[in-house]
């Protein structure tokens, strides 16, 4: 997805921080608390609400900043040993999932860039009692990891976040081991995205903005050298889904002369969330 003309990539990132290190740090305001305040375990964004079960989560915590599309732990098969590395890891539940997964021998990390996210992650590990995971500062284009030192790439809704997807998945290609795995939940496009839409920062932290059109993350993947890419539809959204995005939406970020019916208009049947699956070459 490219960012039309007139639209501040700095301005987009630094919307995207915010957005997740509010979350944060109010997921970090429950410490001593049994239930959920405001702004916290919000079920009302479609995209994020109801993809795990109580029991499977390993804190109240790293539940309560789940912000993602999908559940990835669920979809990929992990065994002990491996190391994982979760793009975009926020309050760290999908690190922990898979930490007790390639548990006791395994490794997972978790990547963030926001300081609040990686101060709650952590938090969540230590209520969590898991030793085995790992939590770093960085950007999903840059990753502070070897080449070649990761056996499964997953990450939950946070690539279409990105305004420049192809480093994020030559990155992941590198820190792959050959024959490793990437396994991601995100948001696809089914049809393009007028400009005038993409360029709405709202839409962007909504994760729609930024996504990739189904047909253009395939042929992304195979650019950096992924082999067997393929997508698989999870979830599809209802027309109250759409006018209840619409609704998050500021007025003043909506296009000159456009108001919420014209946004229903413009997300109705564009976007779903997805299982992306690839391969690394095994060198033999």
């Amino acid at each position: 997805m490219t960012i039309p003309t007139g639209t501040d990539e700095s301005d987009v990132q630094e919307a995207v921080r915010q957005r997740y290190a509010a979350s944060a740090r109010a997921s970090l305001q429950l410490v001593d608390s049994s239930c959920c305040g405001t702004g916290c375990c919000d079920t009302s964004d479609p995209v994020t609400a109801g993809l795990y079960t109580g029991t499977e989560t390993p804190s109240e915590g790293a539940l309560s900043a789940s912000l993602g599309c999908g559940n990835p732990t669920a979809l990929i098969d992990l065994r002990p040993g491996q190391r994982v590395l979760d793009l975009g890891s926020g309050g760290g539940l999908d690190v922990l999932l898979s930490a007790r997964r390639v548990a006791p021998d395994g490794l997972a990390y978790g990547l963030d860039m926001t300081d609040d996210m990686l101060t709650l992650a952590e938090r969540n590990r230590l209520e969590a009692g898991i030793t085995n995971a790992t939590f770093l500062k960085g950007t999903i284009e840059n990753v502070p990891l070897p080449s070649a030192s990761i056996d499964v790439v997953i990450s939950n809704c946070v690539i279409n976040l990105s305004t420049d997807k192809d480093a994020v998945l030559r990155e992941a290609f590198r820190v792959l081991r050959p024959g490793g795995r990437f396994a991601v939940s995100d948001v696809v496009l089914l049809r393009p995205l007028a400009p005038e839409w993409v360029a709405v920062v709202g839409l962007w932290t909504g994760c729609i903005a930024g996504a990739l059109v189904d047909t253009d993350y395939l042929d992304k993947l195979r650019a950096a050298g992924f082999v067997n890419p393929e997508i698989e539809l999870t979830r599809t959204y209802t027309d109250q889904d759409v006018h209840d995005m619409a609704a998050m939406l500021a007025p003043e970020d909506l296009p000159e002369g456009a108001d919420r019916a014209a946004a229903v208009s413009a997300l109705h049947g564009t976007f779903a969330s997805a299982f992306i699956r690839a391969d690394k070459p095994d060198r033999s």
